[in-house]
């Protein structure tokens, strides 16, 4: 018979409200934990013996009473609204833009990413799609709650989840790659060199390491953090009350510039970061602070982006308008999406991507001649693709449904082992620094086991390797 034991933390006047349940079932020990509501992420281990399985959830169980969980009926709490972003989203006045094809996801969408490769998409639903420049599905992966964004760091891609996680989806499974603490009600991320940052609901902003362990928040001057980008030098904050500067490393703010209205969005290039504020402009700061300039448009900026070499600023109203703007800050054109106001924008190689309101990808060909025979009435036919019926979601990967082998090829091995009271993983090939630690999924790691990953790469600040790849366990 499975022993089992249901807790749960939930907070009426704060924002604590998950679950913890352990099943002790023969010698095998079953954890999964969550927000209340949602299934959670599972992972079992086996013991010698029942009685060692049971004394292990004993201790796992009084360790969450501490904290203040406690032991509840499963289903009696319900799950508490998550943030989403809405938008009172109004038809513009502006002549079409030349929209090549608009992608329907099937619900409001949020996170957009584009590069060489091609682009994905993400909505409220969960599903994240990978297309090419034509707009054809590659890839699809289910994840258990709505896409907040997607990032890339280097060769990995990260998607931040309304379950309070962020996945890699580098491999054939996603894989949690940070986890990040309940009592933080993201609005927005970003990834550089394996560091993270979250801002928060109340205006804050979080930095989480490679290991997935808080390195320091700090509390800016406004609420409402939608704007959060991450570079080799700093961490750059937006909020009701402006955009801050802060040092990657320890937190001390660097520089604070105010703008008239909330940050709603924001974008940054080599030298410079764009925000995109509720008082109708998109705010330009070099990375030292100075201000650049402003582009003014005729409501709620939502979205914006910008050319490498900043020649052009883009940016997307509350109306279902598109601008793009000199770099002088002269207005070149304001055309209509015909999809729904823009959550998200990119620009890549001639074409501007943006997610909408509708839960369109629309790629826009923003070539000088393909924008004047718009100015002028005349647009290309759109293609229109919908999304297939929903594909069975792919799985997590966990330590039950990891893939094994025996065969390591041209992999790398990597080898899981207790530093006090956490586990670490480290390189077991030779060629390696050994007294590096390995950035690695927590909710892989198990102590003692062997893995292998396609390649590790030296973090560009030094310090640590990262695991690229599919993560398969090693069995002897």
């Amino acid at each position: 018979m499975a022993h089992r034991t249901y807790l749960e933390l939930s907070e009426d006047q704060g924002v604590s409200h998950k679950f913890y349940e352990v099943v002790v079932d023969g010698s095998t020990m079953t954890i999964r934990y969550g927000r209340i509501g949602t299934d959670g992420q599972k992972s079992s281990k086996t013991f010698a013996s029942e009685e060692k399985a049971l004394k292990e959830a004993e201790k796992k169980i009084k360790s969450k009473k501490r904290k203040g969980y406690e032991d509840a009926v499963m289903g009696v709490r319900q799950r508490r609204a998550i943030t989403r972003r809405t938008i009172q989203s109004t038809r513009s006045s502006a002549k079409k833009a030349p929209i090549l094809w608009k992608f329907d996801t099937g619900r409001s969408a949020f996170g957009v990413f584009v590069d060489d490769r091609g682009a994905w998409v993400g909505n409220e639903a969960g599903r994240v799609f990978s297309l090419d420049h034509e707009g054809q599905v590659q890839r699809e992966f289910k994840l258990p709650d709505g896409v907040k964004c997607i990032v890339r760091d280097d060769d990995w891609l990260y998607v931040g989840c309304d379950d309070g996680n962020v996945y890699d989806l580098t491999g054939k499974m996603p894989a949690v790659a940070y986890e990040i603490d309940e009592n933080v009600d993201i609005y927005w991320l970003d990834i550089a060199d394996g560091v993270l940052g979250v801002a928060d609901a109340k205006g804050s902003v979080h930095v989480f390491n490679h290991e997935d362990v808080t390195q320091w928040q700090q509390k800016s001057k406004g609420s409402s953090g939608w704007m959060v980008r991450c570079d080799d030098i700093g961490v750059y904050h937006g909020h009701s009350g402006g955009v801050t500067m802060y040092d990657w490393e320890d937190g001390s703010q660097i520089w604070h510039q105010n703008t008239r209205g909330s940050v709603l969005f924001g974008w940054q290039e080599p030298t410079t970061v764009y925000a995109g504020c509720s008082d109708d402009k998109v705010y330009r700061f070099g990375k030292q602070g100075e201000p650049m300039g402003t582009y003014k448009c005729d409501g709620s900026v939502f979205s914006c982006a910008a050319t490498g070499d900043g020649k052009y600023v883009f940016a997307g109203d509350s109306s279902s308008s598109i601008y793009c703007f000199g770099e002088n800050g002269e207005r070149l054109w304001k055309l209509g999406t015909g999809c729904g106001s823009a959550f998200s924008m990119q620009y890549h190689a001639d074409r501007l991507y943006i997610v909408t309101t509708t839960g369109a990808l629309a790629c826009l060909d923003a070539r000088e001649e393909a924008i004047e025979a718009a100015k002028a009435g005349t647009v290309p036919k759109a293609r229109n693709i919908k999304a297939a019926a929903a594909a069975p979601a792919v799985q997590t990967a966990t330590t039950a449904n990891m893939a094994r082998t025996a065969d390591v090829g041209d992999g790398v091995v990597l080898e899981c082992y207790a530093e006090g009271s956490k586990l670490r993983v480290r390189v077991a090939s030779d060629g390696y620094n050994k007294d590096w630690n390995v950035q690695f999924p927590r909710n892989l790691r198990e102590k003692g086991a062997r893995y292998v990953v396609d390649s590790v790469k030296e973090s560009s600040r030094g310090g640590f390797y990262r695991a690229y790849g599919d993560i398969r366990r090693l069995e002897d």
